[in-house]
């Protein structure tokens, strides 16, 4: 699903706005201490464990809304659900993919796919996973109405073509499909289970339609959700015996990890990480993930001119922000798609990211005195003071403050333009709602892991391009990287529409933000990487000690 939201309302109404990508929230570090923001380490895995355990509780930020993530997807329900169900490809701790119900893949040519499908597999009542159950769920999520339906616009044909064969064929080639598999649009269901409970397939008190290490024994709703391992699994078993599911919000979630009354949660909150940074009886580990702190230029026209974005960036504090809006725990970034996004050819994303000099981690004086000759050469000077959009959580607030600190030290005139949290979403999605802000705080993820899925934000007439950004050799660039299946080839072209999009500062990045898991230090195992969304992670959960 290609969403484009705040994650102010991810998990709530927000997941059902838009295409590309997503956001990642913050509350800020209340107070907590920062860590040194040059030295925090992402890690995609925990140390392995050592034996099993019988039972784990688990926390949530929020009650999952669905297990049905082809109607109302979420970050609680993706987190619950990926341990039940099983995708055609997969998504690993080091984000990279896959393939996984898929036994082997065949391309015949550039705009045909050939699945063959893995044999063994049993659903949680006993019954063998079918290429019809596999069908129907492609077709399920390429529904008009479905979530995932954006994956297969690209899609002309989708057929049974052996026992365990499907073949895909595409309009062009198709370089993102199969990342696509690896996440809610690979979701396989039992066709039969599906059919018989109707609108109350992912609902409380229904059964699961799933093949996967865990199954769901129950779902109270307002209490818990309750998985129990499936002792028939065609792969290898799973080491906690049962996971049950319970949320809290913020400062209760902390409590709860504090007291040992929760044994771990991903922490969706930097804030809430940052509150537990330190805390006895606690392990914090930080993973890769695609998720970044920017700035958006809008239509309003403020920030039109691109030398007075450039020069923007040139004078921002990163490191300043990183450390008092995020306890340390957030990385001064060059661009706006985190590292979790290199799923492959990975140095040659590092280097590229590394030669960026527009985004600078704390600015120089020559940096500076750079950014005031760009102010004073710009054609278009905004006439009034440049205004900033943010709610009134911490961590946004200190970027607010630092895009007016920057844009004064400039000689700009800058205002920040506060709304209540309920509101900041709007921004996003609705036009109207941004047209007294010159420039947004915002938070953003991609849910795969290949930053060309982020780089169509630029295209010339994409929703996400507020700020008109028009380039007829950039949109011709995406394209391209978009149909290239070589990775190495498709690397090199990322990276030139990296450097296209910086030079233009279409957006302005600011921070990295990395996936935050709470355990218990008692427990080890589950991926520490933004893949936890999307791989099975309490399978491999267990003690440190055997």
């Amino acid at each position: 699903m290609k969403l484009k939201t705040s994650i102010a309302a991810l998990g709530l109404a927000g997941m059902t706005v838009l295409a590309t990508a997503c956001s990642g929230a913050d509350t800020g570090p209340a107070g907590a201490a920062a860590r040194d923001v040059t030295r925090l380490q992402l890690t995609p895995t925990t140390p392995a464990a050592a034996g099993g355990v019988d039972s784990v509780d688990w926390l949530l930020e929020d009650e999952p809304d669905s297990l049905d993530l082809d109607t109302q997807g979420g970050s609680a329900g993706r987190t619950v659900l990926t341990n039940v169900c099983e995708r055609l490809y997969q998504l690993q701790p080091d984000m990279s993919v896959r393939p996984w119900l898929v036994d082997k893949a065949a391309r015949p040519d550039a705009k045909t796919l050939v699945l063959t499908l893995r044999d063994g597999v049993t659903f949680h009542d006993g019954s063998a996973m079918t290429v019809d159950d596999v069908l129907f769920s492609l077709r399920r999520h390429a529904d008009p109405d479905m979530s995932e339906a954006d994956e297969f616009e690209n899609v002309t044909s989708m057929e049974k073509t052996g026992a365990h064969e499907i073949t895909v064929r595409f309009e062009e080639p198709d370089a993102l499909f199969t990342k696509a598999l690896a996440g809610d649009a690979g979701l396989v269901y039992q066709q039969k289970r599906v059919r018989q409970q109707g609108k109350d397939f992912g609902t409380p008190g229904q059964a699961d339609a799933c093949s996967g290490p865990y199954r769901l024994a129950s779902w109270k709703s307002g209490d818990s959700v309750t998985l129990e391992r499936y002792d028939d699994y065609w792969g290898d078993k799973a080491l906690t015996r049962e996971v049950v599911f319970r949320w809290a919000e913020d400062s209760a979630m902390v409590n709860a990890l504090r007291t040992g009354a929760a044994d771990g949660a991903y922490t969706d909150s930097i804030g809430t990480a940052a509150a537990l940074d330190g805390k006895k009886g606690i392990d914090l580990h930080f993973g890769p993930s695609t998720a970044t702190l920017d700035l958006i230029p809008t239509e309003r026209g403020g920030l039109a001119d691109p030398d007075i974005r450039k020069a923007l960036s040139l004078a921002l504090d990163r490191e300043g922000i990183a450390k008092s809006g995020y306890g340390g725990l957030a990385q001064p970034w060059a661009t706006p798609v985190g590292s979790g996004a290199w799923g492959y050819e990975k140095s040659v994303f590092s280097a590229a990211q590394e030669k960026l000099t527009g985004a600078p981690a704390s600015p120089t004086s020559a940096d500076i005195a750079r950014a005031r000759q760009l102010v004073q050469n710009a054609g278009h000077k905004p006439a009034g003071p440049i205004v900033i959009g943010t709610d009134s959580t911490q961590g946004r607030l200190v970027i607010a403050n630092g895009v007016r600190a920057a844009l004064q030290q400039i000689g700009l005139k800058a205002q920040i333009k506060t709304v209540p949290s309920a509101e900041y979403g709007e921004f996003y999605g609705d036009r109207s709602a941004r047209a007294g802000i010159d420039v947004l705080v915002a938070d953003w993820y991609i849910s795969k892991s290949d930053p060309v899925g982020f780089y169509d934000n630029g295209v010339s007439d994409d929703s996400n391009n507020w700020v008109g950004f028009h380039s007829a050799a950039y949109d011709t660039k995406v394209a391209q990287a978009k149909r290239t299946l070589d990775d190495a080839r498709r690397a090199e072209l990322v990276v030139d529409i990296q450097r296209r999009f910086a030079d233009a500062a279409v957006w302005i990045p600011v921070a990295q933000t990395p996936t935050a898991l709470a355990l218990g230090d008692k427990l080890t195992g589950p991926p520490a990487s933004m893949a936890y969304l999307y791989y099975p992670w309490a399978a491999s959960l267990g003690a440190k000690k055997g």
